[in-house]
Order: structure tokens, then C-alpha cells, then sequence
């Protein structure tokens, strides 16, 4: 036999793989064994073999609402959530939740089959054309583009190490459709992969940097601790319940910092936040930022007194953004929680006795001022009533998952609901964006193994609704509760003009959205009354099955964008 035949039999026999398996091979190498996503062209037969390779596949009915799963997964575990989409349309409506993972510090990789660079680059008008590299990178923290199946293991690390170092964020990975289909030796693919070490490594504070936030701390005559969705996502639950204990001081937590401590602890503000914004002196926060959700940290929810901002932080860049911090302390929280327990040393003051009372008093008034409207059983519904009941199966199942979106819905059940465990509750977060809905309730399902409770506002639902399916198809123990007042805000619109059309913020009367559920095999129940509403929340929850709550609430209950109206510019003109 010829060296060249030989050859040519060595090649033939030698063991090859291709660009299907080596990104599948790179994910399960990296410990990323979930994928939510759309399938199709060029995606259909990835899904089928990663699915066959041991990676969960979840097929969802959208594209958006699968990258909504993909980013609450990276909450919850710190590991980037994996959304896989088509190209063209199917990449623009999982940019969406790219986006919303990049502004919420979530860390997810949004990736996309993709036409072939020479057809897009010369407009030649390719299947699903489009440059999706180029539009994806001002919406997210990196974006990077793979073209040869040898750089698949160096392009899945480099989208590993971005979205979760530093501030976590979204990562686009761009795989041209060729790229599957790339075969190259077997061995040489399996040297190319690359595991991930020390993705998100510690970033230490500076000494002198907690010195300067402990001497603030010391002085302060009314401090307050707020506690935002970056210390939850820290997960240093530990250290920070030291923390907070140890110094006394009231702490206030936004809504996804819910449950760090319970809200029932003695020393949560979050049923006096108007009084403890007002009158503190000395503001520390913990993963929060002093955005829109904070009033930017100014003005007349932060009342007269002069306040001083300490903030702990991962980004530099985030200091100073809207008030003037006279302790940055920057670093990852775990080490900065660390670091300023360490430095309050055993003689650290309690705080003021007469601000703690006076923040109590006030909590305390709150709480017995709103308790008989939680407890009233009108008919037909108002949201007090309703949320009144889901507080107390909350509190008898602390360990369940809690979604929550919607207007009033989200506004009132957010201050209303208790949280007892960290990570439980997860809603819009920065952008205060509907749709989150069924994508959280499924990704929470899939990736905690709780049961969840998705109270949801009717005009939220409808955003990612048809979701009940996939709910359904994967049989997830979910209990979607749906406050159902007849429209957006309320149910009471008219048409000003007199004419045949409903108004723009109302909705069919009557709708039944439990039917729904039930063209799926799923449970659907029509409640009316908040002794109802209870029955069958705690039966859904009873038996794990997927169940849609149609719970029918006053038509005139609610007011014009929940508690954010102020953001929603009226008319100075009158009508004539």
C-alpha cells in the first residue's frame, strides 16, 4: 500500500466531531446543563442532540419570555442562564430579555444561530439576514462571534467569564449556521475546549476604604441599611444577617432583597420606608443602586435632613451617580460584608435607642393600621382582600417560590407580602418591565425544585400568557393567581368619543382566564371571594399540579399606574 493510500485510511478512520457537539461538549464542561429556547432553523437539530447529550432543553412558545427563564436562572444561581434562538426575529425577541439581564446584573448568554457573514456583510439577502453582532453589542456587557469550530471552547469561556465577573450581566455568542456543521479530529476538539477557573473571582475592598465607611457608620445619629437585589444575589445571607444584627441599625430592603431576613424581623423598616428615608442621616447601601426606584436619592421622599450615602458596590463606575458617597466601598459583597464585620471588633455602639423606637412605632402603627383591610372577605374582590389572603399561605409556605408582576398587582403585593427565606421573591426588577411572568415561573420551577406562586396582574399575564402551555408540558408545579379587574389599571375606562370601541386600557368583561389552563391539561379555578381564593391556592399548592387562579377582582379596584403614577404625563389641555 502506497503512503498515500495510508493516508488517506488514517484520516478516514481517524475520529471526528463537529460544531454540534463541541458546543454541547463546552457546556457541559462548564456545568451549564440547562438551555431555554426556541427551536428552529438552524437551531432545530442542536436542541435535539443537546437534549440527547444529557442537557435539559426547554421549548418555549417565545423567544422573549424563554430569555426572561435564561436571566432569572442566573439569578438564582449565579451561573449564567442559557437562552438558545433562531436567527434574525428569533435573536431580536431574545434581546430583549439580554437587555434586561445586562440593566438587572443578571448573568445570562443569549445565543443565536445566524446567517453567513460573506452573505451578510455584502446585503445579499440571506435567510433571516441581519448583523446580529453589530446590533446586540450596545444592548448587553460583551458580545462576541464564533467562526470556526476549534474557537467554540475559547468563545463559550470568554462569554462565561463576562457575564458573570465583575458586575454580572447578559453576553450575545453569535453562531453562524456553518458552524454546526464544521467537522474537524475528535481529540483536537476535545483539547479546544476550555473550563472555566475562578469565573467570578473575590474583588477584596480596600482597608482604608472600610475604615472610612465603619467612622461614618459610628457617627450616625439615625442610620439606615438598604439592602437591594445585588446583596441576594451575593448570596452572603450569612454575613449580612451578622451585620445587620450586630449594629442595630433599621434596614430597608428593596423587593428582590426581600427575606434576606425575614420582613417580620424587629429591626425591618419596610413598613415605615417613607419615615426612614425622610428622617436618617447616615444611608449605607448594600447592592442597591440609587436609581428611579429610590427616588435617585434626592428629593421630597428623602425629605430635609442631610444625609450621607455610604454604598458597597462591585462598580466603581457606580459611585457618585446621583448623590455625592463619602464611603465608596468597592468590591464583591461577600468580601465587603466580610470586611466591615470584621471591623466593628466588639465594641461597636448600639444604635440610637430613640431612633429604633421611633422607626418601630411607626412600623408598628403600619402594620395595625392596614391589618383589618387584609382581612376583610368582600365581594367582589378589592386587591387588599386578595393579597391579605397570599400573605398568610406565604407565610405557612416560606420555602415556595413567589412571581410577581403587574401594576397594582406588583405594587401592593410587594409592600403586603411578607418574605421570610433570601431569594423567594423575583419580579420586574430596574426596568419595572411586564412580561416576566411565565419565563420566571418556569425557570424557578426548573431550577430551585419549589413549588411556585405567580400572582399576576391581568394586563401582566397577557404578555407572556400562552407560556400555561409549556407550564403545562413540562407538568411544573405552578399556581398562577390572576387579579382580573377588566383592564389595565381597572375596569372602568369609557370610550371618550362615545363610540363602539372599548377604551384603550380596558379589557373583555367577565374573561375567564382559568379556561385557559384547561384546554391543556392544566387545573383552572374561578374564585370570587378571598375565602375562595384561599381554598384553591393552598389546593394548587397542595398538589404540585400546573393551576390558573381567575381571581375576580372589582372592576373599580386599582388606581392609574399603581403606585408610579407620578411617571405617566397628563394633559394641561381641557377638552373643548
Amino acid at each position: 500500500m502506497s503512503a498515500v493510500v495510508q493516508s488517506a485510511a488514517a484520516v478516514a478512520d481517524e475520529e471526528q466531531t463537529d460544531g454540534f457537539n463541541l458546543i454541547i461538549d463546552a457546556l457541559k464542561l462548564n456545568g451549564l446543563t440547562t438551555i431555554y429556547g426556541v427551536p428552529g432553523i438552524p437551531i432545530t437539530d442542536f436542541g435535539r442532540m443537546a437534549q440527547a447529550a444529557g442537557i435539559r432543553v426547554l421549548s418555549f412558545r417565545h423567544e422573549q419570555n424563554a430569555g426572561y427563564a435564561a436571566s432569572i436562572a442566573g439569578f438564582l444561581t449565579k451561573k449564567p442562564g442559557v437562552c438558545l434562538t433562531v436567527s434574525a426575529p428569533g435573536f431580536l425577541n431574545g434581546l430583549t430579555a439580554l437587555a434586561h439581564a445586562t440593566t438587572n446584573c443578571f448573568p445570562m448568554i443569549l445565543i443565536s444561530g445566524s446567517s453567513e457573514r460573506e452573505v451578510v456583510d455584502l446585503q445579499q439577502g440571506d435567510y433571516e439576514e441581519m448583523d446580529q453582532l453589530a446590533i446586540a453589542k450596545p444592548l448587553c456587557k460583551a458580545a462576541f462571534r464564533v467562526l470556526h469550530a476549534a474557537d467554540i471552547g475559547i468563545g463559550l469561556a470568554r462569554a462565561i467569564r463576562a457575564a458573570v465577573s465583575g458586575r454580572p450581566g447578559g453576553v450575545y455568542l453569535d453562531l453562524p449556521a456553518k458552524l454546526f456543521g464544521q467537522v474537524m479530529n475528535a481529540d483536537a476538539g476535545k483539547k479546544s475546549l476550555v473550563k472555566v477557573i475562578d469565573a467570578a473571582p473575590a474583588q477584596i475592598p480596600a482597608p482604608d476604604a472600610i475604615q472610612r465607611a465603619l467612622a461614618v457608620l459610628r457617627n450616625a445619629k439615625k442610620p439606615l441599611i438598604i439592602l437591594g437585589k445585588g446583596a441576594a444575589y451575593a448570596q452572603a445571607d450569612d454575613a449580612i444577617r451578622v451585620f445587620v444584627e450586630k449594629t442595630g441599625i433599621p434596614f430597608l430592603p428593596m423587593s428582590m432583597a426581600k427575606g434576606l431576613l425575614p420582613d417580620t424581623h424587629p429591626q425591618c423598616a419596610g413598613a415605615a420606608r417613607s419615615t426612614v428615608l425622610k428622617d436618617s442621616d447616615v444611608v449605607l447601601l448594600i447592592g442597591a443602586r440609587l436609581n428611579w426606584l429610590l427616588s435617585h436619592g434626592k428629593g421630597k421622599a428623602w425629605g430635609d435632613a442631610p444625609k450621607k450615602f455610604i454604598q458597597v458596590d462591585i462598580e466603581p463606575k457606580e459611585m457618585d451617580s446621583n448623590v455625592e458617597i463619602v464611603a465608596p466601598v468597592v468590591g464583591d459583597i461577600g468580601s465587603c460584608v466580610a470586611a466591615l464585620n470584621a471591623g466593628l471588633g466588639v465594641n461597636w455602639p448600639a444604635a440610637a435607642a430613640d431612633w429604633v423606637a421611633a422607626v418601630k412605632t411607626k412600623r408598628d402603627d403600619n402594620v395595625a393600621r392596614m391589618a383589618p383591610r387584609l382581612m376583610n372577605n368582600n365581594v367582589p374582590m378589592d386587591y387588599h382582600g386578595a393579597l391579605g389572603v397570599l400573605r398568610t399561605i406565604v407565610k405557612e409556605r416560606p420555602d415556595a417560590m413567589l412571581v410577581n408582576e403587574g401594576a397594582n398587582t406588583l405594587d401592593l403585593a410587594r409592600g403586603i407580602v411578607d418574605m421570610y427565606q433570601p431569594r423567594k421573591r423575583i419580579d420586574v426588577g430596574t426596568w419595572g418591565i411586564m412580561g416576566i411572568g411565565m419565563g420566571y415561573a418556569i425557570a424557578a420551577a426548573i431550577e430551585t425544585g419549589k413549588p411556585v406562586l405567580c400572582i399576576e396582574g391581568d394586563s401582566a399575564f397577557g404578555f407572556s400568557g400562552m407560556e400555561i402551555e409549556t407550564i403545562c408540558r413540562y407538568n411544573l408545579p405552578v399556581c398562577i393567581v390572576i387579579f382580573n379587574n377588566d383592564g389595565i389599571y381597572r375596569g372602568t375606562d369609557v370610550n371618550a368619543s362615545g363610540g363602539t370601541d372599548p377604551a384603550p386600557t380596558m379589557f373583555v368583561k367577565g374573561a375567564r382566564y382559568d379556561k385557559m389552563i384547561e384546554a391543556f391539561g392544566g387545573v383552572g379555578v374561578n374564585v370570587t371571594s378571598p375565602d375562595e381564593l384561599k381554598r384553591a391556592v393552598n389546593a394548587a399548592m397542595d398538589s404540585g399540579k400546573p393551576t390558573l387562579i381567575n381571581a375576580v377582582l372589582d372592576p373599580a379596584a386599582g388606581s392609574e399606574s399603581g403606585r408610579i403614577g407620578n411617571l405617566n404625563p397628563q394633559s394641561k389641555l381641557k377638552k373643548k
